[in-house]
């Protein structure tokens, strides 16, 4: 049995003293070596996505980034109401305007806005209540001189477009 001990002991120290010289050569072995990679700490973790660095425009890809939403369709709530003009009314189960916007020569814009009703249009978000045959029904809130709050009902009818509005 004390030979067996001594046996394994003397097998386990050779093990041990051949990993240390093994080590020793792949030690010497990067010392005298070089590599292409300059930086290796800045390269990219292979085991992670790609992050997509966006650009400081709004606008990518042709869609909107707007309140914290990234959509594809342009907004209009911005512009002024006198500078909407309605194009066009989609009717059914769920009632749409079609609009434009007049650029400051007159003349429609390129872009088209699709409309609902529950939207909110213009400067001081006037909301559509209702989208017509004949154009869209808007309602506005404003403080009078008594400061009151006071609606304004507005109707926007359908324009019709000739080919001198058209740009």
């Amino acid at each position: 049995m004390i030979k067996v001990i001594i046996i394994s002991l003397f097998l386990i120290s050779m093990n041990v003293l051949a990993d240390n010289s093994k080590k020793k050569d792949v030690i010497n072995l990067f010392k005298n070596s070089s590599s292409r990679i300059k930086d290796p700490f800045k390269l990219r973790d292979p085991f992670k996505r790609r992050t997509i660095k966006l650009k400081n425009d709004k606008k990518r890809y042709g869609g909107y980034l707007q309140n914290n939403s990234y959509s594809n369709l342009p907004t209009i709530n911005r512009s002024s109401l006198e500078n909407i003009r309605i194009i066009g009314v989609l009717l059914g189960k769920d009632r749409r305007a079609i609009a434009r916007t007049v650029n400051k020569a007159g003349k429609l814009s390129k872009n088209t806005y699709i409309l609902k009703e529950g939207m909110r249009l213009g400067e001081n978000n006037a909301e559509i209540r209702a989208i017509v045959p004949g154009g869209i029904v808007l309602v506005e809130k404003i403080t009078n001189v008594y400061d009151q709050d006071e609606y304004i009902e507005t109707v926007i009818p359908v324009s019709n477009i000739s080919d001198d509005d058209k740009n």
